[in-house]
């Protein structure tokens, strides 16, 4: 345990000297303030900017608060998914390429607290930046449209939050089979992507996979109740999670020990 906690502090220092404590929750408030503000005014500013004759007049209806909410998920799963692959695709590849691994692991220090206290750290700066900027959203939207229950609010993003945690963690089992940041890029977007893809192809036969939580995310913003069984979605994620983060550990230290 004291492995673990020095190991921690040591990734938040580096962190915190990286601004990645600065940066990462900026880039997701402006994000999550983007879509309620590009929402409310876009009438305005096609009116202003768009070169329409005069006298005619647009009509564009304002969407309801929940979907403004959906919106923001849906930029977050394009723009914040490419943050949080390309801020951590060299979360152990890097290491293992610069020698940095190999003088900490040349200590008695165990390989699984060395990763676990990544992925914590990493599960924590994505949820915390992700969180800010969910928040920045929903008070513009209160400000812009309405007011979106907080129940509704929490367990949407709590929701959207496990995928995006779901996305550092393959980040990371990626990192840990190569030494190449690109190759782990790749191995994770690509992945994502397939994913995505298969899971809108067949919504009804993989609403079950990590993907689904964006489902039911967006009918918990809408104010709905979750459809489907949420409940194994989310097992299924959790236990991927574990299993990503396991054989994380095990490759490194394979690696490594090569």
């Amino acid at each position: 345990m004291n492995q673990f906690l020095i190991l921690f502090k040591k990734e938040r220092l580096e962190a915190v000297r990286d601004i990645k404590w600065i940066w990462m929750p900026l880039v997701f408030i402006i994000l999550g303030i983007m879509e309620p503000l590009s929402a409310y005014y876009t009438p305005q500013i096609i009116e202003k900017f768009g070169g329409l004759p005069e006298g005619a007049i647009i009509e564009i209806p304002l969407p309801a608060a929940g979907e403004v909410l959906v919106r923001t998920a849906g930029q977050l799963n394009l723009f914040g998914v490419l943050v949080i692959v390309l801020a951590f695709m060299g979360i152990l590849a890097s290491e293992r390429k610069s020698g940095t691994a190999a003088m900490v692991l040349v200590k008695p220090v165990s390989y699984y607290a060395f990763v676990l206290a990544k992925w914590l750290h990493g599960v924590v700066l994505v949820f915390c930046s992700y969180m800010l900027g969910m928040l920045a959203a929903w008070y513009y939207t209160y400000q812009l449209f309405e007011w979106v229950p907080a129940s509704d609010f929490f367990a949407g993003s709590l929701t959207f939050g496990i995928w995006l945690i779901f996305i550092f963690t393959l980040t990371l089992f990626f990192s840990s089979c190569s030494s190449k940041s690109g190759i782990a890029a790749f191995g994770s977007l690509g992945t994502v992507i397939v994913l995505s893809m298969i899971s809108s192809l067949l919504p009804e036969k993989f609403k079950w996979s990590p993907f689904g939580l964006t489902g039911y995310a967006s009918e918990f913003w809408m104010g709905q109740s979750a459809s489907g069984r949420i409940s194994i979605t989310m097992i299924v994620t959790v236990a991927l999670l574990a299993l990503l983060t396991m054989f994380s550990i095990r490759i490194f230290k394979r690696k490594e020990l090569c």
